[in-house]
């Protein structure tokens, strides 16, 4: 059992994580892999920089754990992510045998935990991970929303820069 103090330790490496992908105008995504109480594995989205569809927090942060452990089996371990996993990340971590999902921020879009659909509860499946939401909820939604609310400002700033480029023509 994770006490509340460690849940809240990883999950601030989680945020953690998020900022990194964040001061790279990537979305603010990270996550942590955890085993026996210590960090083995973390990752942030690096989609944009790197133009690879599966270089999402959850898939860096799992590639990682494996390394670390030297086998694609994370049993015993728990993954820790700023956003609820879409379907990809889902599939990652039900192949990973991750045991327990721990997420702050539901996506209503992409959702793989129950948002949209929960992948972790079909039955012909053949591992069943424990998904937690909502943990630090606030702060979820928070870094995603700033983030978002940035992207639309400097989109607005480019368009009446451009607007006032063709006023003077």
């Amino acid at each position: 059992m994770i006490s509340k103090e460690d849940k809240k330790r990883f999950m601030q490496a989680a945020f953690d994580e998020a900022e990194k992908a964040r001061q790279k105008d990537e979305v603010p995504i990270g996550a942590v892999v955890v085993k026996d109480g210590q960090i083995i594995g973390v990752g942030h989205n690096e989609r944009e920089e790197k133009q690879d569809a599966t270089l999402h927090a959850e898939t860096t942060a799992i590639r990682m754990a494996c390394e670390r452990l030297k086998s694609w089996r994370l049993e015993d371990c728990q993954i820790f992510v700023t956003l609820e996993p879409c379907p990809m990340c889902a599939g990652a971590i039900i192949n990973s045998r991750i045991d327990t999902v721990y997420y702050s921020a539901f996506d209503p879009k992409a959702g793989a935990c129950g948002s949209v659909l929960d992948l972790f509860t079909i039955e012909k499946l053949n591992h069943h991970p424990k998904a937690h939401g909502g943990l630090y909820l606030d702060q979820g939604k928070q870094l995603l929303k700033s983030f978002f609310q940035d992207i639309r400002k400097r989109q607005k700033l480019l368009k009446k820069g451009r607007n006032n480029n063709t006023d003077t023509l």
